[in-house]
């Protein structure tokens, strides 16, 4: 049995990295890696996963990233996937298992591998979701349209308005940082 790792969210400068871990129970046909899907065809395949497969979702806000840094967050997501979901293999995507013991990983596997797909369709839902959300609460950044990550657009609203709660403080963006000339 495997279990496939994907994340969302490592890269932004706004709102949570989410971990997820999946092992299927049954095929599902339409899988791929996230970034590849319309957000509508992500959103029918969250569905058909979360109703069908064996699953865990970590999130982590911007205050634990800022606390505890990118790489322990991953760390511990890694570790809560593993007690969690019991499989005879673990395979993250990427190149890295941030120090946790018996995982494998991929680069590409989200493209590759149906579980860590599945795991990929996951995180990126749930944390597009939870940007949607965050829309709402700070209209003035217009997450719903960056999803957080660092656009031109985002930058100017940034500085016209300051960093508000979800903002990754600890992420040194040099467009935002002062000049010393």
């Amino acid at each position: 049995m495997l279990c496939g790792i994907d994340e969302a969210g490592r890269g932004p400068i706004a709102g949570d990295l989410v971990v997820a871990g999946c092992i299927l129970n049954e095929p599902i046909e339409g899988l791929a890696d996230s970034k590849q899907l319309s957000a509508k065809k992500r959103e029918a395949l969250y569905e058909r996963i979360v109703a069908t497969a064996s699953y865990h979702i970590v999130r982590h806000s911007s205050k634990q990233i800022d606390e505890l840094g990118l790489s322990t967050c991953l760390h511990n997501s890694l570790q809560e996937i593993k007690k969690t979901l019991k499989a005879h293999t673990y395979l993250f995507d990427g190149n890295s298992t941030f120090g946790v013991e018996g995982i494998k990983t991929m680069i590409k596997a989200d493209a590759k591998v149906a579980e860590v797909s599945a795991a990929s369709i996951l995180a990126k839902v749930t944390r597009d979701r939870s940007m949607l959300e965050a829309a709402k609460l700070y209209p003035q950044y217009e997450f719903d349209k960056h999803k957080g990550y660092i656009t031109k657009r985002h930058i100017e609203l940034i500085q016209k308005h300051g960093y508000c709660d979800i903002h990754r403080k600890s992420y040194k963006v040099k467009a935002l940082q002062p000049t010393l000339f």
